[in-house]
Order: structure tokens, then C-alpha cells, then sequence
């Protein structure tokens, strides 16, 4: 009995692999899609039409972008989440994903679990700024001061959970410091308020920070990525500066649904790292202020696992929730 059931295991494992071999020979057989969780105009859209039509040409068939905005993400990552697993939808994802499926109550979707990573697609980094109206001109002013008056700094962001809020919970985590964090809906906002002095310090991307920088209307205090950025390479990272374990870069990236065949995967992560490395799409995002990237499905997992964890510890440990 036992040598018939060991006959039985083996060929269905062998049919199970003739089956997924045969649908990655036979893929793409339509249309794929890819769905953007935000709306046309910010990065994740930049980057999905950018690679879009390469990717196109490269597989022969039509691929598509759909925006399918709400909830910071979570409506459409939950689509793609419950979509069939057969390669022909994808998500244009991001790490605020990993932050917002903590942020919300009731998320029906687990960003680790219910996703098969395909590769990294660009970074975008974060600049630490304060208006000059407040006399702080570096990072150790920023904290002495904040330290010396705790609740009397202020900070701003285009929302709760969104990457500049939660760059700056973070920071002060790490730092231990207590700065008075003032919510916008939307980063015009923000941003006026911070140019205005209305607001003392933020984050803000580095190539829309480095512009007022220039012109003297912020002050750069460091850049929250492990290195210095070509935009602003006179500016240190947080890290060199003696605050260890603050690495605050946006990073975005591609998935398809939980169990997709991994011969589907493997295909696009080929093509689509073919194309992150082409020198006009790598213009055509830095233009957008994004540094193309790309990577192994495996090495994607990784960070994906290692970065829920790290924000969910600064969700739970600063009780930060949009319900």
C-alpha cells in the first residue's frame, strides 16, 4: 500500500510541475495589468507607465495600468491580493503598503503573506529640513533644541502614515525626542506651511528639497538614506551623523498575487529588471526623482518581511492609527 501511495505522491508531483511548466510556456496568453493603488501622477504611477509599454514589447503582450486608489493603498493592494494567481495582475507596490495594512483596522490582507514579490523597481529619498526662520542649521541643533523643549518643535506631513510622517516618528524614536507632528490632507499644504515657517522642520523627496535648499527658502539638516544622494551630495545621512538605524528611503517595487507560479515570476522579474536597468527609463524616473533599482524576487521578500516588522514595531510603539 504504502509503495502505491509513494507511486501516487511522486506523479502528482510531477503533474504539478508539468502544469506550472506549461503555464509558463503558454504565459502571457492576455492582457496583463497593473495596478497602481494611488492616483495617475505620483510615483508608483510614474513608474508603472514608464515600464509598462517595455514591458509590452518585451512579453508580446498588451499590458495595461489601473488606478485604483483609497484607504492609502489598501483597496487596491487588496485587489491584487484576491486576484487569480496566474501572472496577469500585478501590483505597483511600495513600503508605505507595510505601513498603511497597520495603520488601518480590519486590513483583509497580509502585505508578507499575500503577495509573491517579483522585483524592486526604484527609491526615492527623504530629506530631514527646517526653515531658517528657526535658527536650526544642522541635525544636532535640531535635537538639542527638541531635547532642551520637548513638544515645542513642530513637524509637518500630508498625512498620517504617509512616508514623511512616519520618517519622522522614526527619528524620534531613535532619538528619543517629543515634536508636535501636524497632520495636512495632502502635501500642497505641507508644504506651503513649511516654506512659510508656519511649520519648523520636516521630510520632504530630496529633489523637491534640494530645489528650495538652493534657493535658500529650507535648510538641509541630513538625508535619510544608508548613503549621500547625487542630488545633494554635500548633505549627510542621519546615520552619519551618530543616529544609528534610521533608514527612511521609499522604495518601490512589484508583486502578483500570493502562490504565483514561480515560472511566472522568474519571467518578470527577468524582464522587468532588463528594463529598470535602460538608461532613458533610468532618466526618465530620476527626472521624477526616483533611482531605478531591481532585484530577486528572494532578496525582495526580505526586505518586505524586514521592513513590516521594523514599522510595525513604530506603529505600536508610538499607538499611531488612522481609524
Amino acid at each position: 500500500m504504502g509503495f502505491f501511495m509513494n507511486k501516487r505522491a511522486v506523479l502528482t508531483g510531477f503533474l504539478v510541475l508539468f502544469a506550472l511548466a506549461a503555464q509558463a510556456q503558454v504565459w502571457p496568453g492576455q492582457t496583463i495589468k497593473i495596478v497602481v493603488p494611488f492616483t495617475p501622477g505620483t510615483g508608483m504611477d510614474t513608474i508603472a507607465r514608464t515600464v509598462s509599454p517595455r514591458l509590452s514589447e518585451r512579453l508580446g503582450q498588451s499590458v495595461v495600468v489601473q488606478n485604483v486608489p483609497g484607504a492609502s493603498g489598501n483597496i487596491g493592494a487588496d485587489n491584487v491580493a484576491k486576484a487569480p494567481a496566474d501572472g496577469y495582475t500585478l501590483l505597483m507596490g511600495a513600503n508605505t503598503m507595510l505601513m498603511a495594512s497597520q495603520l488601518y483596522k480590519n486590513v483583509p490582507f497580509n502585505p508578507v503573506d499575500d503577495f509573491s514579490s517579483v522585483s524592486m523597481a526604484a527609491y526615492g529619498t527623504l530629506m530631514l529640513v527646517a526653515n531658517p526662520k528657526t535658527g536650526i542649521k544642522s541635525m544636532q541643533e535640531l535635537i538639542a533644541q527638541a531635547k532642551a523643549r520637548p513638544g515645542f518643535i513642530t513637524y509637518g506631513s500630508p498625512g498620517i502614515g504617509t512616508p514623511h510622517h512616519m520618517a519622522m516618528e522614526l527619528f524620534k524614536s531613535e532619538t528619543q525626542l517629543f515634536m508636535l507632528h501636524v497632520p495636512y490632507k495632502g502635501t500642497a499644504g505641507y508644504v506651503q506651511d513649511l516654506l512659510a515657517g508656519e511649520l519648523m522642520v520636516g521630510f520632504l523627496p530630496v529633489h523637491i528639497a534640494q530645489s528650495f535648499v538652493s534657493s535658500g527658502k529650507l535648510t538641509a539638516l541630513a538625508v535619510g538614506g544608508t548613503k549621500r544622494h547625487p542630488i545633494a551630495p554635500s548633505v549627510a545621512t542621519i546615520q552619519e551623523l551618530g543616529v544609528k538605524g534610521v533608514n527612511v528611503d521609499m522604495w518601490y517595487a512589484f508583486f502578483a498575487p500570493g502562490k504565483t507560479p514561480a515560472p511566472v515570476v522568474n519571467r518578470l522579474n527577468t524582464e522587468i529588471a532588463a528594463i529598470m536597468n535602460l538608461p532613458e527609463v533610468r532618466s526618465v524616473l530620476s527626472r521624477a526623482g526616483l533611482d531605478a533599482a531591481s532585484s530577486t524576487p528572494n532578496e525582495l521578500a526580505a526586505v518586505v518581511k524586514k521592513d513590516y516588522q521594523r514599522w510595525g514595531t513604530v506603529i505600536k510603539r508610538n499607538s499611531i492609527s488612522t481609524d
